[in-house]
């Protein structure tokens, strides 16, 4: 873990200096992925160089508050929280009327999203930030994210780490010097773009998951052979289909960070 944390601050660091930044943005959740790109760049570049941005709406858990007020607090970031609620309701009916019809589940989730990157898209331009976009290889290669919401950024630091392994990161920076509340790293993953949203709604296990996309992304073992492995069938299957549907997702990311 210290050698993947060293790459990856490094990284970030580099990948600054090379395109004339000084300073980063990005939205703080409140869940696990933000909160390790956000420590990863204060290791990088300093916290008076992070900015920090919660923007909340009806959906947001109270403990996704308490914990990005936290890391905030605790790490001395620069930090701003947003109501978007108002900002959601403006646009779905906007978007109501121009449909003629209800909007769709996706839309409204995804409307979200792409709101919260809207605004941080603003920061990176009205201050000259770098804007760093928080998702991991699991969600990536599960299509997992928004397009032009939570995948806008000009550098996505963790987009080469399985979530399972962002959970050991962030215990292992935890033993290095308390950054992290623990409520971050035990809670269950959740988008929050619907009530009481979790991701395992959506995707399996992310131990399962995780040794799966590893089997068939990093050791090239077919759906076959890693049912010979020993996991389920069915599983692999709609795992790798998934995968090879969402490769138009994966074309449209920004850079990630080789660790």
């Amino acid at each position: 873990m210290q050698e993947i944390w060293k790459n990856l601050t490094n990284g970030i660091r580099q990948y600054c200096r090379n395109n004339g930044f000084e300073d980063v943005v990005l939205g703080l959740s409140g869940g696990l992925d933000s909160a390790v790109t956000a420590i990863a760049a204060m290791d990088a570049l300093g916290a008076e160089n992070v900015h920090a941005l919660m923007m909340y709406t009806k959906n947001t858990s109270s403990l996704s508050l308490q914990i990005a007020r936290k890391i905030a607090s605790m790490n001395k970031l620069n930090f701003k929280e947003i109501n978007i609620q108002p900002d959601i309701d403006n646009m779905e009916k906007s978007l109501e009327l121009i449909m003629d019809a209800p909007l769709k589940n996706i839309v409204r989730e995804n409307l979200q999203a792409r709101i919260r990157g809207l605004i941080l898209m603003a920061e990176s331009n009205q201050d000259g930030y770098l804007l760093l976009a928080c998702g991991n290889k699991s969600e990536i290669a599960m299509g997992y994210c928004t397009l032009y919401g939570d995948t806008c950024g000009g550098l996505a630091p963790i987009g080469e780490l399985y979530k399972s392994q962002i959970f050991e990161l962030a215990k292992w920076r935890n033993e290095q010097g308390q950054a992290l509340p623990m409520e971050v790293i035990i809670r269950a993953p959740s988008a929050e773009l619907s009530a009481n949203q979790k991701d395992e709604d959506t995707l399996p296990p992310y131990k399962v998951l995780d040794k799966i996309l590893e089997l068939y992304l990093d050791r090239h073992l077919s759906a076959a052979e890693i049912a010979a492995e020993g996991y389920d069938a069915v599983t692999t299957e709609w795992i790798i289909k998934r995968y090879q549907s969402q490769a138009f997702k994966r074309q449209q990311l920004p850079p990630t960070i080789k660790l």
